[in-house]
Order: structure tokens, then sequence, then C-alpha cells
């Protein structure tokens, strides 16, 4: 290995432990309470190391977020290449995206609950890869659609509702993991079942 390419990865090893060290302070004592000379101090870094990877504690917090969507995309397209039944797929898809959040609670709400928080929107920026993720569903409705598995409508319309049904029991399941739900994966199955039943042709 060239000497280009060891400081391409080491870059790239500081990069990563910057994120995971700011993605554990802000689950573990809120974003709004951390600073970036936190972040350094736990990784015994100066700040202005960090401000080199960085443009500032939101650009980082956007970062985080966007690894978890990246991480959750690639999950979502191994799935669909595996799958040929468009309607089997998205049934999938529903249960792996809950299974996702659930796995990774911190990460999950540090992008749907607390990014929004303090920053605009949700991150489907044009090009971004929250955009990519509902893109991902939107065309998966698409083709149920065009292969008349689902009757015929708006696809925003059918994703949105879609992801408002997962998004709604994985926020739900993370957040009060003390109510005395029926048992999980049985509701989990009813929720995603439930709402693509109700979109059949």
């Amino acid at each position: 290995m060239g000497t280009k390419e060891r400081r391409a990865r080491e870059k790239e090893q500081l990069r990563q432990q910057i994120l995971v060290a700011a993605r554990e302070l802000f689950v573990n004592e809120g974003y709004e309470n951390i600073s970036m000379r936190k972040i350094a101090n736990k990784i015994e870094y100066s700040p202005t190391t960090i401000y080199l990877y960085f443009k500032d504690k939101a650009d980082l917090l956007d970062s985080v977020c966007q690894e978890t969507l990246l991480n959750l995309l690639n999950t979502l397209e191994q799935l669909k290449r595996d799958e040929s039944d468009p309607v089997e797929a998205l049934r999938k898809s529903g249960r792996t995206y809950v299974e996702f959040g659930l796995k990774y609670p911190q990460d999950y709400k540090l992008t749907f609950v607390i990014r929004p928080q303090f920053q605009k929107g949700l991150g489907l920026e044009e090009g971004s890869v929250g955009e990519k993720v509902f893109n991902y569903l939107r065309e998966m409705v698409s083709e149920c659609v065009q292969q008349k598995r689902f009757r015929q409508m708006d696809v925003e319309t059918t994703g949105q509702v879609l992801w408002s049904a997962v998004h709604g029991v994985t926020l739900l399941l993370i957040d009060f993991p003390d109510f005395p739900w029926t048992e999980k994966d049985e509701l989990i199955d009813t929720v995603i079942h439930t709402t693509i039943e109700g979109l059949k042709a």
C-alpha cells in the first residue's frame, strides 16, 4: 500500500471514529447538550481536527443520519434483488424496515425524531440518501400498480400511507417497550398485512 492510499485509509478511519463518538454522545446526552469540543475530548483530538472533516455540529448530525439511511437503503435493495413478486417484496421491505429500527433504535430516533427537531425537514432533499430510500418505496408501489396488484391510485399518497404505518409501529415499539403489546411479530405483521390488503386491486 502506497503512502497516498495509507493516508486516505487513516483519514477515513478517523472520520468514522468521530461519527461513532458523536452518535454515542448525541444519544446518551442529547444533541443540544453536545459541543464539538466534547466530541473532540471523547476521541482525544483537538476540536480543530473535527472541523477538518465536518463543517459544524449540524453537519456532523446530518452525516450520522445519512450513514444510518445508507445502511437501511442497502438492506432494502438487497431484499428487492432477492424477491421477484412486487407485493411480497413490499411486505418483506416493510418488515425489514421495522426490524432495522428496532435493531438500531438510537440511530433510528436520531434520524427520524431528533434530527428534524434541529434541522429543517426529514433529510429527503433532492439527491440525498433519504430521497433514495423514499424513491425505493415509490418504485415498489408503482410496480404493484403497473402489474395491477394494487388499485389504480396516486403513488405518492400510497407510499406515504405505507411509510406512516411502518414508521408508526416502529416508533411506538421503541418508545413504549413496557406497554402491554400483543406478541410483537404478530403485531408488526398485522400492521403491514392490513395496510397492503387495503391497497390491493
